[in-house]
């Protein structure tokens, strides 16, 4: 069952095989709860939208659409959101945006257990973020990490509401870019 694709195991979560229920979540859990650790800052609360996260691929498994993406990016957009909602529930104030990006990623020094539970893809998109102008960094940190409206950032950040789009877009493409995905597409929800 592990050497079958993400597709076929996904396949076999919407009919309630177990076996393929079992390689699903074991292929993608630290993947799942790295992204939620990191967006929500708490273990519990991680675990909480991890196992929603599961949840709701389970429910909307049927859903899925190959010509849109990874079964892998559509589970781990599942679960920015749900984490992005728990944060908003929590009312948490945000940290300043470089804060948000110096947690979780591990030092070079840090034991396999550090680093599996960050998960490659979080590591990855956290160094491709870091590449990104300030300004832009900023701004979509606060965006995607945090659920802010363009009007809520231009108001924190002091800039005209037409600049925190742009910031926020022109950040988007070039992590599009950086990580290959065509088109045009840049919301975040």
């Amino acid at each position: 069952m592990w050497a079958a694709s993400d597709e076929a195991l996904l396949a076999g979560l919407a009919t309630g095989d177990a076996e393929a229920i079992a390689a699903f979540v074991r292929r993608f859990q630290r993947r799942v709860f790295g992204l939620a650790l990191v967006i929500v800052g708490d273990p519990g609360a991680a675990e909480d939208v991890a196992q929603e996260t599961f949840a709701r691929a389970w429910r909307h498994a049927q859903a899925y659409d190959v010509r849109r993406g990874p079964v892998a990016a559509w589970l781990l957009a599942i679960t920015r959101n749900l984490a992005i909602d728990a944060t908003r529930l929590r009312r948490a104030e945000p940290k300043d945006p470089e804060e948000i990006l110096a947690l979780g990623l591990p030092e070079q020094g840090a034991g396999p257990d550090e680093r599996a539970m960050i998960g490659d893809d979080v590591a990855r998109l956290k160094r491709a973020i870091m590449e990104l102008p300030i300004d832009q960094r900023r701004a979509l940190v606060l965006a995607a990490f945090y659920g802010r409206t363009a009007r809520e950032i231009s108001d924190s950040e002091h800039v005209p509401l037409g600049t925190a789009k742009t910031r926020i877009r022109a950040a988007m493409l070039k992590l599009r870019s950086s990580f290959g995905v065509k088109g045009e597409r840049t919301d975040l929800r």
